[in-house]
């Protein structure tokens, strides 16, 4: 009798725990047939100084390939909250990218996402790996949510705007850095108002760079991106209510670091971005301005490297039809090298590009869909941005001129 009442009350105080907490297992199986075509020009020409120049032609790069994420991220994920009483819950959410069409990757990271987190009335406080608040208005607002070869170019010049070149030391001017904490920050503490504010919301972001101090300072590896590269500190805030959403997000990421030269490389980010939904048609915009700047612990004699600019926009539109959707987009960068003008020779213009995408998803169920997406870059005065797909080549004298792609697929959620 005594056992029986024993397992009775087991049962009912897991029972109990069972109704105060939650698992999901949830994701993202998305596969495309895809191309990429990228067509180049010859960097050099004639010139003032070089007459005789020969133009050395064209070269083409393309790639056709069975694609994953062209629609939205492959991917595969575990997230819980238990109920802690007193309106306090506890949050964990794994999530790990995986390449469906090879099988290659999987759960070996959880790459997309890693954090823990407490929430109640105060809002969220979270820990972990997550994206950061500048990367929100790329995707939020953007036709194709960052994904496939319809993506944003104001994205995907971001991406790569934390490699751009920092002082090494006095016989290697530029050195690439990366880990610019454009779409994701590890290591960062993240604080998320509550959801009840009449339709404000919020966050910031913390990341730790996790790299060691000395002292005295003079103990410091005389090796690159020692003491700073890696942190960030970003903030974005907006309105949403109906079909108005609207929000603001400023990012600072340290992404290049030499304590014995003196320089720390750190790229800021400032967007803009709204949306507006008419029911026939849905408006979206975009406002970017990022800055890849060196701060400099003893001024150079010759003033140092310029601070490089890139500005963007992008304007898109979705339009339902039935089952499906519509998707337009048109975005715009441009770099500004800010470089000096040099006597007898002619001002240098600033590299751009414009990207068009047309796309359409036919949704099969909540969870099924097709999808079809072309779009097209077009690149200036050596601008060198593409859709994706295989690297053009990196030889200094060839550049994309132009770049086109294609995405065929289907996506299914769990």
């Amino acid at each position: 009798m005594k056992k029986s009442l024993v397992a009775l009350a087991a049962l009912a105080v897991a029972g109990v725990a069972s109704a105060q907490s939650s698992v999901t297992l949830f994701g993202v199986v998305d596969a495309s047939i895809s191309g990429y075509s990228s067509t180049s020009r010859d960097l050099n020409g004639a010139t003032f100084l070089n007459p005789f120049y020969l133009n050395q032609g064209s070269v083409k790069v393309s790639r056709r390939t069975l694609a994953n994420s062209g629609y939205n991220s492959s991917r595969i994920g575990f997230r819980g909250t238990e109920d802690l009483g007193g309106g306090l819950a506890a949050s964990f959410w794994l999530e790990a990218p995986i390449s469906n069409d090879d099988g290659q990757q999987g759960i070996a990271t959880f790459a997309r996402r890693s954090t823990v987190s407490l929430s109640g009335g105060f809002g969220e406080v979270r820990l972990g790996r997550d994206y950061t608040p500048t990367f929100w208005n790329d995707t939020v607002f953007d036709p194709f949510g960052t994904n496939g070869v319809g993506s944003n170019l104001i994205n995907t010049a971001n991406d790569a705007f934390g490699t751009f070149g920092t002082p090494a030391a006095a016989t290697a001017p530029f050195t690439n850095v990366g880990s610019s904490n454009y779409v994701r920050a590890s290591n960062s503490i993240g604080y998320f108002l509550p959801p009840n504010l009449g339709g404000f919301y919020g966050q910031v972001q913390y990341a730790f760079s996790e790299k060691n101090k000395y002292s005295p300072g003079t103990a410091t590896p005389a090796t690159l991106n020692a003491s700073r590269q890696g942190r960030y500190v970003g903030g974005r805030f907006g309105y949403a209510n109906g079909p108005l959403d609207v929000a603001v997000s400023y990012g600072s990421s340290t992404v290049g670091d030499n304590y014995y030269v003196g320089t720390t490389t750190k790229v800021n980010t400032l967007n803009l971005g709204a949306s507006y939904d008419f029911g026939p048609v849905k408006l979206f915009g975009e406002l970017s301005k990022a800055k890849n700047k060196i701060d400099y612990e003893v001024e150079p004699f010759l003033g140092g490297r310029p601070d490089v600019d890139l500005t963007g926009y992008l304007l898109g539109v979705t339009v339902p039809v039935g089952a499906g959707l519509i998707r337009a987009s048109y975005s715009h960068v441009k770099y500004d090298f800010n470089a000096p003008a040099v006597l007898f020779a002619p001002a240098v213009e600033d590299p751009k590009a414009n990207k068009l995408a047309l796309g359409y998803v036919h949704n099969l169920s909540k969870r099924t869909a097709l999808y079809a997406t072309i779009a097209r870059v077009s690149n200036k005065n050596g601008a060198a941005l593409t859709v994706g797909g295989p690297a053009f080549i990196a030889n200094g004298v060839f550049t994309p001129k132009t770049s086109t792609g294609y995405d065929f697929g289907i996506r299914h959620a769990f």
